[in-house]
């Protein structure tokens, strides 16, 4: 492969070389415009050569490179009108301001070249400061740019990158203390029983008894394992799912019917409002039935006895929602944007059973459905409302 020949450079060159001319023809004549045309065109090729000289190479830094195309700016300028001065016979007074002007002009080129060089450089500068404290660990550096063009753009998705980097981090250390916090507290148990069966101390009866503890024990760190299985795949988006066009009135009616035992077992009223004609979605049935035995049980473990659940349908802006409201003790202010973290569990929830993922595990179904899921703003109890898009 031979050296490339810069095709669009010299297209521009012979078209500056013909334009100028032209110009100069219609305005001067056609000597004027010959001479014009011997003076620009070997100009405009040995610029536009050395010029993809500079970008092809980029000899040294960007300050040098910078500074080779301003003084091939500065020259380009200076030839020019020396060329035209000595071929246009000018005076000589003529001739110096033509020149003076030209230097004068080339200067400002410089200066103004150097300043934007020296811009560009400082932030780029911090850009690889910063990021090299990040890869040392830091998260508390940040590039702060100033200005709007595509390094400082480019500044501030540094930033964005190094805040979500420090909030995934914190979110992943924060998700291993809960997880080993829920798992020592029934290996812990299950190591107590197992000796207490191994002891032979222990009657048979005993033995029965620690043996269903156990299983006990072993479901629940079971049910703890699916849940952060489940929750990590849904994140991934590997999860793949058959899905149907779903009638949500049904859908929430079937549900609610199925958890109209555990509210009368805890003389909790479950009501479910589905007036008027509601839109179809389309997703997985399962899935969806999942997140709503998740946000009805977590509604009917948080209201007191005598309380009531509601569950509302409605279509709502070209979607369907479906909203859980309770009349228990809510959420607090400052907990609002943390219920739907893993493991994190409220005031309210901290004495239920559990481990913190049911909410997060909702909003991943949710979103993985392109719907969404938030808090509702409630002068009593807590209420949950989730989007699904309609499906024609």
């Amino acid at each position: 492969m031979g050296r490339r020949v810069p095709l669009l450079g010299l297209a521009l060159a012979a078209a500056l070389s013909i334009a100028i001319p032209t110009v100069v023809w219609v305005c001067f004549g056609a000597h004027a415009a010959w001479v014009t045309f011997q003076i620009v065109a070997p100009l405009a090729v040995a610029t536009v050569l050395a010029g993809e000289w500079i970008t092809t190479r980029r000899p040294g830094g960007l300050r040098l490179q910078f500074a080779l195309i301003a003084a091939l700016g500065v020259l380009a300028l200076a030839a020019g009108v020396a060329l035209f001065v000595s071929q246009m016979f000018l005076s000589n007074h003529d001739g110096l301001m033509a020149v003076l002007l030209a230097i004068y002009a080339g200067a400002l080129v410089l200066w103004v070249t150097g300043r934007l060089a020296a811009r560009a450089l400082h932030d780029l500068g911090a850009i690889r400061t910063t990021l090299a404290a990040v890869a040392e660990g830091r998260r508390d550096v940040r590039v702060t740019p100033t200005g709007d063009d595509e390094i400082a753009r480019l500044g501030r998705q540094v930033d964005a990158m190094i805040v979500r980097l420090d909030r995934e981090e914190r979110m992943r250390r924060e998700l291993f203390a809960a997880v080993s916090h829920d798992l020592r507290t029934p290996i812990t148990a299950l190591g107590l029983l197992a000796t207490a069966i191994d002891d032979s101390i222990v009657d048979e009866d005993k033995r029965r008894e620690y043996a269903g503890r156990m299983n006990t024990h072993v479901r629940q760190v079971g049910a703890l394992i699916d849940d952060l299985f489940d929750l990590t795949r849904l994140e991934a988006q590997e999860l793949e799912w058959t899905t149907e066009r779903l009638e949500v009135r049904d859908l929430v009616h079937d549900v609610v019917e199925a958890m109209r035992p555990a509210a009368d077992a805890g003389s909790v009223a479950v009501r479910a409002h589905l007036n008027g004609s509601v839109g179809c979605s389309r997703g997985n049935r399962e899935q969806l039935s999942r997140v709503l035995f998740n946000l009805i049980q977590n509604a009917i473990h948080h209201t007191p006895p005598d309380g009531s659940v509601t569950v509302r349908v409605e279509d709502a802006g070209g979607g369907v929602e479906i909203e859980v409201a309770d009349t228990g003790a809510g959420i607090a202010a400052e907990q609002r944007d943390r219920v739907f973290e893993p493991f994190y569990r409220g005031d309210a929830a901290r004495q239920s059973p559990g481990a913190g993922l049911g909410l997060a595990i909702s909003r991943a179904i949710v979103e993985a459905h392109g719907g969404s899921i938030w808090l509702e703003d409630a002068t009593v109890g807590t209420r949950v409302r989730f989007r699904l898009p309609i499906h024609a």
